[in-house]
């Protein structure tokens, strides 16, 4: 099924976010017509700046967790990339907002979707889903077993994802992207996510802050790889009504990322800081991609030399213009503000 063509029309939820906003350029950059639904919690308009000048982006401000937004949102579309969500430290200090957005909302979306007989319906999940795993690399058939709520609502989306596919056909494809990286990662509050934190903070001549001995591992994937990979796993027929793990395939441990950032940024002489463990952090990622790779000939295309490059690049234009941008950033980002 061919999704990224000119004339096509797809939805993208949480399309103003970091990984969102990626996925709006990759598509209307092949010539389809997107609708973003976002409520701007954490999304940003100027992530779709590219998007908006081609002529090709609808933006509708609301939130999924209203059916009748859904219902509305999902009329005449091709496919529904299913992004919107509250993040995994949002879940610590608010566990029952974080699961009516990530799994209530998912249920009215999927419900929208099947009255309008949408052709494909694709749910991003997340690696947070396989908790303190035993056995690496992990692979789909891996077990689950989330340390948070926010884990455990992307997975409570996964399954009614799998029974609307069971129950009623819906054409649905579960994606679990692991750590994503590069340009508009989120740096602010709740969302903050570690390498933008670290990159600011090292380019004002501070000191990455590493939560732990800095032995737990990620593994970073670039979002462009990532964007691109979303397409092609849409259009891959026989991943419909299946579940798909999307990463590079190496871990890293966050100390040692934070000496790449550190060399990437030109600031080696500073010393990372160590605090106390963070809630429910996952000791462990790493992703076994074969599967994707087997279905769709998809591989990764950025390493992480290049990829941080890019990176710092963008913060580094960032942070010059606005320095006070580094104040935006919430130390401990899983407390309520």
């Amino acid at each position: 099924m061919e999704i990224a063509r000119q004339g096509s029309r797809v939805l993208v939820t949480g399309g103003a976010g970091f990984i969102g906003s990626h996925l709006v350029d990759r598509l209307v950059a092949s010539g389809a017509r997107v609708t973003v639904l976002d409520n701007f919690c954490n999304g940003r308009m100027e992530n779709l700046t590219a998007a908006r000048e081609t002529g090709l982006l609808d933006v509708i401000r609301a939130d999924i967790t209203d059916p009748g937004v859904c219902r509305d949102a999902v009329r005449d579309q091709m496919a529904v990339f299913h992004l919107a969500c509250l993040g995994v430290r949002h879940s610590l200090h608010d566990p029952a907002e974080n699961h009516r957005v990530n799994a209530t909302g998912t249920l009215h979306l999927l419900e929208a979707a099947r009255d309008a007989g949408i052709p494909r319906f694709v749910y991003v999940s997340s690696s947070e889903v396989y908790g303190t795993a035993l056995a690496f690399p992990l692979t789909e058939q891996s077990t689950t077993w989330p340390n948070t709520v926010y884990g455990a609502s992307k997975l409570a989306g996964e399954h009614y994802a799998a029974a609307y596919h069971i129950c009623y056909g819906t054409p649905v494809i579960r994606v679990r992207p692991f750590n994503n990286y590069g340009p508009r990662a989120h740096f602010e509050g709740d969302s903050g996510e570690v390498i933008p934190r670290f990159i600011l903070r090292a380019l004002a001549g501070l000191p990455p802050v590493i939560f732990g001995d800095g032995s737990n591992t990620r593994d970073f994937l670039f979002v462009r790889d990532c964007a691109d990979a979303l397409v092609r796993i849409a259009e891959c027929d026989a991943l419909v009504g299946d579940i798909v793990n999307l990463g590079y395939g190496e871990e890293i441990a966050i100390g040692a990322l934070a000496r790449m950032v550190l060399t990437a940024t030109g600031r080696e002489h500073l010393v990372p800081v160590h605090e106390a463990e963070r809630p429910g952090d996952v000791p462990r990622l790493w992703v076994d991609a074969a599967k994707l790779s087997g279905a769709c000939g998809w591989r990764p295309r950025t390493d992480a030399a290049e990829g941080l490059r890019q990176t710092v690049a963008y913060y580094r234009e960032l942070y010059a213009a606005d320095p006070a941008c580094l104040e935006r950033i919430q130390a401990r980002n899983w407390e309520a503000p």
